[in-house]
């Protein structure tokens, strides 16, 4: 157990209950590191969290961001600077914005929003605007293409991004071929500017085509888009919540899928990762209640390890650590790194 566990008592719970937690959505990951390390005994139980030993950590160097979303409600009447004096203290390497303003706090230029965060050690990794709005002045991807690329570009953004799903033109494969070309516009126009252009997923991007109930919507987007042009965040819980969703076609028949296969089978499309956790929950919709990192059941020792340590793809990934309503955003931003930052592989 990590030097950070046991000075945290509360932490050290958590990862001793994550440890006797079994969790099916992380059956590929650890067939996989089994694979990768060698034939094994069938019965070989998979590494736990508090079970990794005194190895490397699982997470990468300066790779630990969080979305800023989750602290919205800090952002809007403390200020961005504030913040960022908190997350520097938790430890973050990276943020990723949802909005360039705080508020109360008043105004706010992009250069100084800029200067705040290289002040407090943290370098603006992505961020996220709509895709467009019926309002034609809105600021989307749609709408105000240019003025989101200059701002991004004045940020010194590497990524720039969209949160929203591709349902412009509906849910047939055709409106996501629309779409598709759509993102692969603004892909070609973020790279012409140095930046690449990714899309976040919720659980709505597994279903199956209205007109199609064979094809799943998020195999058209990676079909359909350029693999050069238009990249993926895969939000972790939301892509679980849509494999607790959508694991049976229309008609009832199985299909079901593993997150991690995506990012495995495509690892250079997936520059981004939003670290979210959730309790397993048949009763709910989404198959799970969302929680703070590492009170909930999603392997992430196992995850983060698979995507890492493939095909040397250790740093080419940043994991942003995210909460849609944290009851504490403070709060859960603290226990949420020091949760990460104690995962080490075994040794």
């Amino acid at each position: 157990m990590s030097r950070i566990s046991r000075n945290d008592p509360e932490l050290a719970h958590r990862l001793s209950r994550r440890g006797m937690l079994g969790v099916a959505a992380g059956a590929t990951a650890a067939a996989l590191l089994g694979a990768a390390a060698g034939p094994a005994s069938a019965s070989a139980p998979a590494p736990s969290a508090s079970t990794t030993g005194r190895g490397r950590p699982v997470l990468p160097p300066g790779r630990l961001g969080i979305q800023l979303y989750s602290l919205r409600d800090k952002v809007g009447t403390l200020g961005f600077a504030p913040v960022f004096a908190e997350l520097e203290k938790y430890g973050y390497d990276e943020i990723e914005f949802a909005g360039y303003t705080q508020g109360s706090a008043g105004p706010i230029t992009l250069a100084r929003l800029k200067r705040l965060a290289r002040d407090h050690g943290l370098t603006p990794i992505g961020s996220h605007v709509g895709y467009y709005s019926d309002d034609p002045g809105a600021y989307t991807f749609a709408q105000n293409l240019d003025q989101v690329l200059d701002d991004a570009q004045a940020l010194g953004l590497k990524h720039i991004g969209t949160a929203s799903g591709p349902f412009r033109y509906g849910s047939t494969v055709d409106a996501w071929k629309r779409a598709a070309q759509d993102f692969n516009a603004y892909g070609a126009a973020a790279r012409a500017r140095g930046m690449k252009f990714y899309q976040h997923n919720h659980s709505d991007e597994f279903a199956f085509a209205a007109d199609d109930p064979k094809v799943r919507l998020y195999d058209v987007l990676l079909a359909e888009t350029d693999p050069d042009l238009v990249y993926l965040e895969m939000d972790i819980y939301w892509a679980y919540a849509g494999q607790f969703r959508f694991s049976r076609r229309p008609d009832g028949t199985p299909a079901p899928f593993e997150p991690l296969d995506y990012v495995l089978a495509h690892p250079h499309r997936y520059p981004l990762f939003h670290v979210k956790d959730g309790v397993s929950d048949p009763s709910n919709e989404f198959g799970y209640r969302m929680t703070d990192v590492g009170d909930g059941d999603i392997d992430y020792q196992r995850f983060i390890s698979a995507v890492t340590h493939l095909r040397g793809q250790r740093q080419s990934h940043h994991w942003q650590t995210e909460h849609d309503n944290p009851t504490d955003s403070f709060r859960f931003a603290r226990r949420s790194s020091a949760y990460l930052h104690s995962l080490r592989e075994k040794c």
